[in-house]
C-alpha cells in the first residue's frame, strides 16, 4: 500500500456503530502506513484507557485553553460538559512519520474536518443496521446509564441523517464483512 503522508482518513459513526472496532482492525493490518491519531477529551478515562493512546485526557480549563490558542483542527462540545478534538499536533506528529491519520471521530468533528482538509480526505460513515441494533450494542457495553444511552440513542438518530455528506457509507451488519469492504475503500484511495 503506497502512502501519501498529506490524506487523511476520518471514520464517523453514531457511537456503538463500530467505527472504533474498524479502525483497530486497519491499524493491526497497516502498522507501516496508518496511524490512529489520537483525541483530546475532557471525560475521565474508561477502565485500561491511557493518556496519549486512547486520549488525550485533560481538564476542561485546559481544553478551552487550546481553543481559545487554535491549537484544534476540531473540536465540540458531543455531550454536556464534554468536549473532544482533534489537534493540529496531532495530525503533523503522524505526516512527520510519513504515515497517514486515521481519525474515529464523531460526525460534526468529521464534517469540519473535511472542510477544512476537503482535498486530502477520504471520510467513511460506519451505520448501524438500525437504530436498535445500535442500542443492543451500547447496552452490551455495560458502561451506560439509562439517561446516557437514552441520549447516545437520541444522538445517533439525529447523526444518521448526515451520513450522506461523506465519501462513503459502510454498513455494519458483519464486522468481518465491515472490515474487508472499509479495507477495499481505503486501498483504493491510497492508491489513486
Amino acid at each position: 500500500m503506497a502512502v501519501n503522508n498529506h490524506k487523511i482518513i476520518i471514520i464517523t459513526a453514531p457511537s456503538g456503530a463500530g467505527k472504533t472496532s474498524i479502525v483497530h482492525y486497519l491499524l493491526q493490518k497497516y502498522p507501516d502506513q496508518l496511524a490512529f491519531s489520537v483525541s483530546a477529551a475532557t471525560r475521565k478515562p474508561r477502565e485500561k484507557e491511557v493518556s496519549g493512546r486512547d486520549y488525550y485526557f485533560m481538564s476542561e480549563d485546559e481544553f478551552k485553553q487550546k481553543i481559545h490558542q487554535n491549537e484544534f483542527v476540531e473540536w465540540e462540545m458531543v455531550y454536556e460538559g464534554k468536549y473532544y478534538g482533534t489537534l493540529q499536533s496531532e495530525i503533523q506528529r503522524i505526516w512527520n512519520m510519513n504515515k497517514m491519520p486515521v481519525l474515529d471521530i464523531d460526525v460534526k468533528g468529521a464534517l469540519r474536518i473535511l472542510e477544512r482538509y476537503p482535498d486530502c480526505s477520504l471520510s467513511l460513515f460506519i451505520q448501524p443496521p438500525s437504530v436498535d441494533e445500535l442500542k443492543k450494542r451500547l447496552q452490551s457495553r455495560g458502561t451506560e446509564t439509562a439517561a446516557s444511552l437514552a441520549a447516545r440513542v437520541n444522538k445517533a438518530s439525529y447523526e444518521l441523517s448526515f451520513k450522506d455528506h461523506f465519501h462513503h457509507i459502510v454498513i455494519n451488519k458483519d464486522l468481518n464483512a465491515a472490515c474487508a469492504e472499509t479495507e477495499e475503500i481505503i486501498i483504493n484511495y491510497l492508491n489513486s
